[in-house]
């Protein structure tokens, strides 16, 4: 029998491809190696993709040469090989029913060479991570995963010292200390995704979201711990306008957050509900969202307050109209930009207003080049500002943290920054990325000691001079990936961080070797 032209092969595949994406109605993991293929198919003038909110659902995402849906066309001879370096470790197709589960893991092993620490030096940094994801299929309307990580590690010393102040690993889960520097934490998200016509789609489950094009987001990002939601998203036909709606609870994990406990075996934490408005068109070259978030106060003195019906409100503007900047609950309002400058280039920001009363805002630009001087070479640029006082509250649980971590940028408020980001791939199995960030924040070693820079902090300027710290923090790594499918990758890197005026144990110049999977954002660049 004559073997099909490989023209024949190529069609086939992408109607596969197609097939899949239709009856996928899943996220694509929040993995910003992965969404650089994304971004690079969204730059297209003629994409029709929404890709300012993020994670994507499948069904919507261009996912022609995306890691993980592209085919590998390297030979492997033996089955077992097959397995490890071009397949899901389980996979199972029954008629409409698709199941995948893969590992998910970080072995790391490094050592700080700027170290100074008050608990150990010398010592050989690690971290240890074990979990899973599994993602399936029930039909082409009904999909769920699920995803969970045990961690414990000894950091550098200035994610050591972070997670000591806020009580958690920044963007994972509350920490508990072991031995002399060791941290345990542990964290999951997973999701039920139901799209019962091809224009709406309804989501229940625990995780996290991303306002925006670029590496920060000054409106909503991935940088804090995954929180329980409900998702309702709709597409017009012509796949111009796209509406969604995001109804979260999130919490404060300090000691002093705990709430009496009541019957309860243990005290619960403040927590707080959110809704997050935003609706985005496609206008020609121009892609333009507007964002409404709304953290709605749900406990008093006198405990759980009444629930108020505006917390439902499907329509973006009303609950500022209603709140205003200055009540109890805290408004954020923003515009998010990106426009197609060529198939390869698109400029992109943010702006977000915070209290208009009190100039305070936030702002980003950026540019992301792909395939510049040749394929698989990636190019970001941003630089984002935030004033001072920028999403706090008199009630500091009520500023726009969850965790006690920001919402937007990790940097919190008050800040500057220059990103540069660069990624250069070989035949799609090494590859080549390096960063250099440059950051001015008028904060010091406790969170008090500038005023306008903590965003648990005061308000209002208290007439003190603060001092004005500059970070430095630029990082190379080299990969090797193993397996496409669930991003396994071997990674030999150093990262380097200055702080201006120094301070002991926040600098870092850190070597590490990792075997590990990359299917979230880790935001270690603080």
């Amino acid at each position: 029998m004559p073997h099909p032209s490989p023209r024949i092969s190529t069609l086939l595949w992408a109607f596969l491809l197609s097939w899949a994406a239709h009856a996928q109605q899943n996220d694509i993991p929040l993995n910003r190696d992965i969404y650089y293929d994304i971004d690079r198919n969204g730059a297209v003038k003629g994409s029709t993709m929404h890709t300012g909110l993020r994670p994507i659902i499948g069904s919507r995402a261009d996912l022609h040469n995306v890691m993980g849906h592209r085919r590998d066309t390297i030979p492997q001879y033996y089955w077992i090989t097959e397995k490890l370096f071009k397949e899901h470790l389980v996979q199972v197709k029954e008629g409409g029913f698709h199941l995948v589960v893969d590992p998910a893991f970080r072995f790391e092993v490094g050592l700080d060479y700027r170290e100074a620490s008050d608990y150990v030096e010398d010592a050989v940094l690690q971290q240890n991570s074990r979990g899973f994801r599994i993602a399936a299929d029930l039909g082409p309307t009904v999909s769920f995963q699920s995803m969970f990580m045990e961690n414990q590690a000894t950091p550098p010393d200035y994610l050591f010292y972070y997670s000591q102040q806020h009580g958690v690993m920044p963007g994972q889960g509350r920490i508990k200390n072991f031995n002399q520097r060791g941290l345990d934490f542990a964290w999951a998200t997973g999701n039920v995704s139901w799209t019962p016509r091809p224009w709406i789609n309804a989501q229940l489950g625990q995780g996290r979201h991303f306002v925006g094009n670029g590496y920060r987001s000054v409106l909503l990002s991935d940088n804090a711990s995954p929180y329980p939601y409900v998702k309702l998203s709709a597409q017009t036909n012509n796949k111009r306008f796209q509406y969604t709606a995001i109804f979260a609870k999130l919490q404060q994990v300090a000691r002093a957050d705990r709430l009496p406990t009541g019957d309860a075996g243990e005290s619960l934490f403040w927590w707080k509900r959110a809704t997050f408005l935003h609706l985005s068109a496609n206008l020609g070259p121009l892609q333009l969202a507007v964002f409404e978030g709304t953290m709605w106060k749900t406990i008093n003195k006198d405990g759980v307050m009444p629930f108020n019906a505006m917390q439902l409100n499907p329509v973006p503007g009303l609950n500022t109209a209603a709140n205003g900047f200055e009540g109890r609950n805290t408004q954020l309002l923003g515009v998010d930009a990106k426009y197609r400058v060529t198939d390869r280039v698109f400029a992109y920001g943010q702006y977000a207003l915070t209290d208009p009363g009190r100039a305070r805002y936030a702002w980003q630009a950026g540019l992301q080049w792909f395939d510049l001087l040749r394929k698989d070479l990636h190019l970001l640029a941003e630089y984002d500002q935030a004033t001072p006082f920028a999403y706090t509250k008199e009630d500091p649980r009520m500023s726009w943290t969850h965790d006690n971590q920001p919402m937007a940028s990790p940097l919190g408020t008050g800040y500057t920054e220059l990103v540069v980001r660069a990624d250069y791939g070989i035949r799609q199995r090494i590859w080549f990325q390096g960063e250099l960030s440059w950051m001015e924040h008028p904060w010091g070693t406790a969170m008090a000691e500038a005023a306008g820079g903590d965003i648990f902090g005061p308000t209002q300027p208290t007439g003190e001079e603060g001092r004005t710290y500059r970070r430095l923090f630029a990082g190379a790594n080299a990969s090797y990936r193993l397996n496409q499918m669930y991003n396994m990758q071997l990674t030999l890197g150093y990262s380097m961080r200055d702080l201006q005026p120094g301070v002991p144990g926040r600098d870092s110049g850190y070597f590490f070797l990792a075997f590990h999977t990359g299917l979230f954002n880790r935001y270690y660049d603080l």
